[in-house]
């Protein structure tokens, strides 16, 4: 637990947004990542460690956010669902919305990166795990803003936008 608070004061500087320039990228971090009002079903979901249920939380405001029409079934479903009643949970994509994949997976997903549009947002858990190839994701052409909040990081693939690397204390 010691850990995770050192990890916790070495990203101080980077709490709710401070230094983000972007609107839209200020109000994401702040209404969506960082946001820490309770939310209507934080109560009823629940999960077995403490890093399953702030990453479950987060995953619950990034599907009422972005209110995917389909997703890629996976363990977190109860938290995706709960945020976003009409997705529906399939196997195969057309088109990619909104997913989690783990870092391990980077390469499997590139194959699936032209269903990706500007309108993609992908969440890639454990990247401190590898390091090196986050920062490869994050430098990625195809890619756009990304936010790394250590636990995992999130992509966006607008890149009519400026490229940027955000460092968030999540």
């Amino acid at each position: 637990m010691l850990f995770h608070w050192l990890i916790w004061l070495s990203r101080i500087h980077h709490c709710r947004g401070f230094g983000i320039q972007s609107p839209t990228d200020y109000a994401f971090v702040r209404y969506v990542v960082n946001e820490h009002w309770p939310y209507y079903a934080y109560d009823k979901l629940s999960a077995d460690s403490w890093l399953h249920e702030k990453l479950g939380r987060l995953y619950f405001r990034l599907a009422n956010w972005r209110q995917p029409a389909h997703m890629l079934t996976d363990e977190y479903e109860k938290w995706w669902h709960a945020g976003c009643q009409k997705t529906q949970f399939v196997h195969k994509l057309e088109r990619v919305e909104l997913a989690r994949i783990s870092v391990s997976q980077w390469d499997d997903f590139q194959s699936s990166i032209p269903q990706c549009d500007q309108q993609t947002v992908v969440v890639v858990e454990d990247i401190w795990r590898n390091w090196s190839l986050w920062q490869q994701i994050a430098r990625d052409p195809r890619t756009g803003t990304s936010f790394d909040l250590y636990y995992c990081g999130i992509v966006f693939f607008d890149t009519k936008r400026f490229k940027h690397n955000y460092k968030i204390n999540f």
